[in-house]
């Protein structure tokens, strides 16, 4: 999170004081020119995500199990809504720390994603029917 509170703006400045430097103004307006695209396309992303997210029942996904296999520790929220195709069910109070979300598919197996800050830590799959645990899956190991 302070990479990219903190990294992002000071990459641009240096970038732009570079630009200033070895070309001049004319470096300038191509290096913001450069900048306002990156910014366009992260932006198109997103609303790309959204997009499709839009379209499908809040906190449901495909195969629960495949979507366990694919997820990593530290990947974004929207990472994982675009991998999902669908916006999680929040699971935790509103604006609070950490964010809980569910997704769940149609054999009522669902994994719950633990998010700090918008990078996911943990996560847990469970799947209806198992014998002893319902717990079948999960995210890393917490071992010391």
């Amino acid at each position: 999170m302070q990479l990219q509170r903190f990294g992002v703006p000071l990459f641009s400045a240096l970038l732009l004081l570079a630009a200033h430097r070895y070309a001049g103004w004319s470096g300038v307006g191509v290096a913001m020119a450069a900048l306002v695209m990156w910014l366009l396309l992260h932006f198109t992303r997103m609303m790309q995500i959204l997009k499709r997210a839009a379209n499908r029942p809040i906190g449901f996904v495909d195969s629960a199990v495949m979507l366990n296999a694919k997820l990593r520790l530290g990947v974004t929220l929207m990472h994982v809504v675009a991998m999902t195709r669908a916006l999680g069910e929040l699971r935790s109070p509103k604006d609070s720390q950490p964010e809980l979300f569910r997704w769940t598919d149609g054999t009522q197996s669902h994994v719950t994603c633990e998010f700090h800050n918008g990078k996911l830590k943990k996560w847990d799959l469970v799947r209806p029917g198992a014998t002893d645990e319902a717990h079948v899956g999960s995210g890393p190991r917490q071992d010391s």
